[in-house]
């Protein structure tokens, strides 16, 4: 059983719930899931984005976190109230004060800092001021403890770009984020302040209730020898009435403890429908940080049946069907979604809904790639949203697939495959479709395409290779749905890879619009800063390895198992070829190396599991242990890279499991190493799948016998089919490997 982060009515329903036992045979209570949780592991960066340490529920509106740099920045800069996007971009501020030196923003001194996924606890070091937080999926509540009995407390709420209105025993507002959508607030306290107004030039005008602007500031003082001030909010995107209608809803009390038990509870509920027995505790720690982050986007909007979408500007009412965004599907695709649709179909349906409606609303009928509140930001390239869909289609989801399937055609084939660009199809698209593959430019030639973003670039082997898979997901849907001319066509043109292979290096290489090669070429450093000019953040040496829907043909192209196996093993050992300032000053993305493998962009993801395809599957059993135990660990920096809300950390939930899909799209799991003895994933439909691994252990990650629901398993894979219905996989560990098992046929990409 399982949390359902559903909101009905516009409030957070606990559909079922179940979580571990709470009390071990001694009579100690045991750790929960989310006593597991540790927010900070990979605060600190190893080059680009940490991850944040997100206050929040489970796909809730309502994220907070500190508003800092990173773990290692010294000040606060105010008390933060919402995230509007999922990382970087946050909205007001709340700054509680004694003193005289009143500024819209107070930066803060802080120490003994306390995060959980539902509560935020901080001293305000040289303000003397005790802060305590809890979130609700709509409201949240703070308790602000100050030290100094002498001095009236002020407590000043900011909107950086907007507008703030002080009533008897409220203050509302909004501010301007973009693309015409705006957030509100409206905030109360416990007790009465004894005077409020507005800030400016430092002082308090209190004969004005009301300010526009950049910076505007509502100010609230309470008198001397106050202690203690609750401040409860609600938030919306609709309108202020909004905001305090959900507030009202959700905290109907200042009992912040209540409302942190409750959010305990409801994480409990959501990281509780996968078990895990077995392990390190560092293990078990990283295994619950990395599901709790996949639980991070998209976010549900909803409120009250109600919801604003940027797509069209326009409040909409939503039928019964939340309303998600705030999903950078180039990241999502690969792991994240296909873990929602495991632990929760019914939440995936209708984030896959959530798409066609933006489609509609945009006007054009084009499936989105990077929706956030703000509208589809299109960042980054191809069109993966209809890898999402071909993988819960072909996994059992009900939704209007006919309609996806012509959001998902439009998308790719009237917009523009440009990275960075929501234009309409240019010549570079026509090109695409007459000779299969997006034309690189040689040096010196200058850029033709309006289409294409100055910095970002064609990427074209990128583009060229994530446009070939995004149309064998055409295929697949097309299959599915009867439409046997469009399976034809998109088939054919799922092998547009071959055109920008090249048989003498065994690399997808670009060459121009007249058929030639670019010359001279570095596999590791052509292509300008990120390799943009040929490839997307990972040079050559990663896009060798980006045909996941048909591995079988690119073993073939590279001369076989043999070969293959000798290629992806040169990627694991091949130095940087540079010092790390300059090869990461051209490559910033492409941190967490082994070799020129980066477990630090999502590319990557799937390229460790690849050699069980060549007939060595305990090469992916090696591999997956060492990158996990390498670059995804309980501390500070225990994250490789730019976790883009789930996305990566859905990789080391599945691997730490022992299994992984390489291929969204196609209902096959590859099988890696399970870290843990014992799991228990509880499936969407109520069933239970369960992974023993008799023996595991640091040193036993090597995979001896399996059985599947009681039968000899001899390969490397198992279908969705094989487990929808829940089923017990049993394996049998070792310190060597066993070069025998799992070696059989690899799964059909084109079943």
């Amino acid at each position: 059983m399982r949390l359902k982060p559903k909101l009905i009515a516009g409030g957070l329903s606990l559909i079922c719930a179940s979580v571990l036992s709470c009390a071990s045979e001694a009579g100690v209570p045991e750790k929960t899931p989310v006593d597991l949780v540790n927010p900070y592991m990979g605060n600190i960066s190893h080059l680009l984005v940490p991850t944040y340490p997100t206050i929040h529920l489970p796909n809730c509106m309502l994220r907070v976190y500190p508003e800092r740099g990173d773990y290692t920045s010294d000040m606060l800069y105010g008390l933060p109230l919402i995230v509007t996007s999922h990382r970087g971009s946050s909205a007001f501020n709340l700054s509680p004060y004694q003193g005289t030196d009143l500024r819209p923003v107070i930066s803060y001194s802080y120490d003994n800092e306390k995060i959980k996924p539902y509560e935020y606890e901080v001293i305000l070091d040289d303000a003397d001021i005790h802060v305590r937080y809890a979130v609700s999926a709509q409201s949240g509540i703070y308790r602000l403890d100050f030290g100094k009995t002498d001095a009236p407390a002020y407590i000043m709420l900011n909107s950086r770009g907007g507008g703030l209105e002080i009533g008897p025993d409220y203050v509302k507002g909004y501010q301007n984020l973009s693309n015409g959508t705006k957030v509100y607030i409206y905030a109360e306290s416990d007790i009465m302040p004894v005077a409020a107004g507005i800030l400016a030039d430092g002082r308090v005008d209190e004969s004005r209730t009301a300010v526009n602007g950049n910076d505007a500031c509502a100010v609230v003082r309470y008198p001397a020898g106050t202690s203690s001030v609750r401040i409860r909010y609600g938030i919306s995107f609709i309108s202020g009435e909004q905001a305090r209608k959900n507030l009202r809803r959700e905290i109907n009390s200042y009992d912040i403890d209540a409302v942190a038990e409750k959010g305990r509870k409801i994480w409990n509920d959501a990281l509780g429908a996968i078990e895990i027995e077995g392990g390190t505790e560092d293990e078990r720690i990283a295994f619950y940080t990395s599901l709790y982050r996949v639980f991070e986007r998209p976010v549900c909007i909803s409120e009250d049946g109600r919801y604003f979408s940027a797509f069209d500007g326009k409040v909409h009412e939503d039928n019964g069907v939340p309303f998600y965004t705030d999903d950078w599907i180039w990241d999502t695709y690969r792991a994240a979604h296909p873990l929602r649709v495991l632990i929760d179909d019914d939440a995936e349906t209708d984030i896959i809904d959530s798409y066609l409606r933006m489609a509609e609303q945009m006007g054009n009928m084009w499936m989105p790639t990077f929706p956030e509140i703000t509208g589809d930001s299109r960042r980054m390239n191809s069109n993966h949203a209809v890898a999402t869909v071909a993988d819960a289609a072909y996994k059992g989801l009900e939704f209007d697939l006919e309609k996806a399937y012509e959001a998902c055609r439009k998308g790719i084939e009237e917009k523009t495959l440009a990275p960075w660009s929501g234009a309409p199809a240019g010549w570079i698209d026509a090109f695409y479709k007459e000779h299969g593959y997006i034309p690189a430019l040689q040096e010196g030639e200058r850029e033709t395409d309006p289409n294409v973003h100055p910095f970002e670039k064609r990427q074209p082997i990128a583009v060229t290779l994530g446009t070939a898979y995004d149309q064998w997901c055409l295929y697949r849907i097309a299959k599915k749905l009867g439409k046997e001319e469009d399976a034809e066509k998109y088939e054919k043109c799922s092998y547009n890879f071959k055109n920008v292979y090249n048989p003498e290096t065994g690399f997808f290489h670009p060459k121009d619009k007249n058929g030639k090669w670019i010359e001279p070429f570095d596999y590791r450093f052509s292509g300008g800063q990120g390799a943009r000019q040929y490839y997307g953040e990972n040079n050559g040496w990663i896009y060798r390895w980006d045909v996941p829907h048909n591995v079988p043909y690119l073993i073939e192209l590279m001369g076989g198992n043999g070969k293959f196996i000798a290629n992806l093993d040169q990627t694991f050992r091949e130095p940087l070829g540079k010092g790390k300032y300059d090869f990461y000053s051209q490559l910033p993305d492409h941190t967490g190396n082994v070799g020129q493998f980066s477990m630090a962009n999502e590319p990557c993801l799937h390229i460790p599991y690849l050699y069980n395809y060549a007939g060595e599957p305990w090469k992916t059993q090696k591999r997956i242990r060492q990158l996990l135990k390498t670059w995804f660990r309980n501390d500070l920096m225990g994250v490789p890279g730019d976790e883009d809300g789930g996305g990566m950390s859905a990789f080391v939930v599945f691997s730490a499991m022992g299994f992984y899909p390489v291929t969204p799209g196609l209902p096959v799991y590859n099988i890696g190493s399970p870290v843990f003895e014992h799991v228990k994933l509880r499936m969407s439909n109520g069933n239970c799948f369960e992974i023993i691994a008799e023996g595991a252990s640091e040193d036993n990650k090597y995979i001896q016998s399996a059985t599947l629901n009681g039968k000899p398993l001899d390969k490397f894979w198992f279908s969705h089919e094989d487990i929808r219905d829940g089923g017990k996989l049993v394996f049998v560990m070792g310190d060597r490997p066993n070069k025998e098992w799992g070696v059989a046929k690899a799964p059909d990409s084109f079943e």
